[in-house]
């Protein structure tokens, strides 16, 4: 770059109204630290909460690196402001993100491809009896980071947890619950994407079983084993089963697809993130790290992507 070669302003959004609020400060603030270190960016970093046209309009910046967790942030919303306001930004279009937050229709596509995925029911708060067989897990459907999760093996943790649904119907009336077949002992396996191309694989061994949100961002005893060892054609099958079920959804630049492997070498997709975390403990930065690429060239990177591509309408579904 010359020094007469204008720089490129660089809006880092951090927040948003979700859940998952506090992830987004942690990891945004360190997206922003990276790229304020790279000479070709000019960086804003901004905390916001549920944002207007007007009010993203008036933060200016020649590209959007919107670091935004959960439905708003993530889901759809935020993407229409982002595609309306015709900068170039991070991640995909609306079409996709909705897509892809909504675990069923994730599943659905998923179930198009040939990809396996546990069986599902959605959550009726008017039954007080689980539409499949126990264990289940009981999770919302539009929501990320294993915010809501209970785990259900016996009819107590059933009724605990629909209780504890209902508790939380009352407080967010609108939120939807999916009921997924546990895939039991089996080993969590994350395969991140970049540009399309998939990274190796990650295997996630929580301490205490359950790699809830306290595991993922606050306990430091979650063990992340990067290009594991998995049975022969496991690596192979889920990096393309990722791959095909981001380009079929739509999805660009980034994303993360979570699998269980179960005892007999069958892969069970979760789910995909299309706004992996970017803090100290998130997987696919790992990924990168493991591929040459760190954190702060990763960062680069994205940008470079998003100038690469431009604003543009919404992905259509395969």
């Amino acid at each position: 770059m010359t020094s007469a070669a204008r720089r490129a302003a660089v809006l880092v959004l951090a927040g948003g109204p979700d859940a998952e609020r506090e992830v987004s400060l942690v990891g945004a603030r360190c997206v922003a630290d990276a790229l304020a270190a790279d000479p070709r960016f000019d960086v804003r970093h901004e905390v916001v909460g549920r944002l207007d046209a007007a009010a993203l309009a008036a933060l200016g910046g020649d590209v959007v690196f919107p670091v935004l967790h959960g439905p708003f942030g993530e889901g759809g919303p935020m993407q229409d402001l982002l595609e309306a306001g015709g900068r170039p930004y991070v991640g995909c279009g609306p079409r996709a993100a909705r897509l892809a937050m909504d675990k069923a229709a994730t599943k659905l596509a998923a179930l198009r491809l040939g990809i396996a995925t546990a069986e599902a029911a959605i959550f009726n708060p008017n039954d007080g009896e689980s539409p499949l067989v126990l264990p289940v897990v009981l999770k919302p459907v539009h929501e990320g980071s294993s915010v809501g999760l209970h785990i259900c093996r016996d009819a107590a943790q059933w009724e605990a947890a629909r209780q504890a649904v209902l508790a939380d119907l009352r407080e967010h009336p609108r939120r939807v619950y999916l009921l997924e077949r546990e895939i039991e002992r089996g080993r969590e396996l994350t395969v991140g994407l970049l540009d399309g191309r998939p990274l190796a694989p990650i295997e996630i061994r929580p301490a205490q079983g359950v790699y809830d949100y306290q595991a993922k961002y606050h306990r430091d005893d979650t063990r992340y084993d990067v290009s594991p060892a998995l049975p022969a054609g496991v690596t192979e099958r889920i990096q393309s089963q990722a791959a095909a079920l981001a380009s079929a959804l739509g999805v660009r630049h980034l994303a993360r697809v979570d699998f269980i492997l179960d005892s007999a070498g069958v892969a069970w997709l979760l789910e995909i993130n299309t706004m992996p975390g970017f803090t100290t403990h998130s997987l696919l930065p790992m990924a990168a790290l493991h591929a040459g690429l760190p954190f702060a060239a990763l960062c680069a990177k994205l940008v470079d992507l998003a100038l690469r591509d431009g604003p543009r309408p919404a992905a259509r579904l395969s």
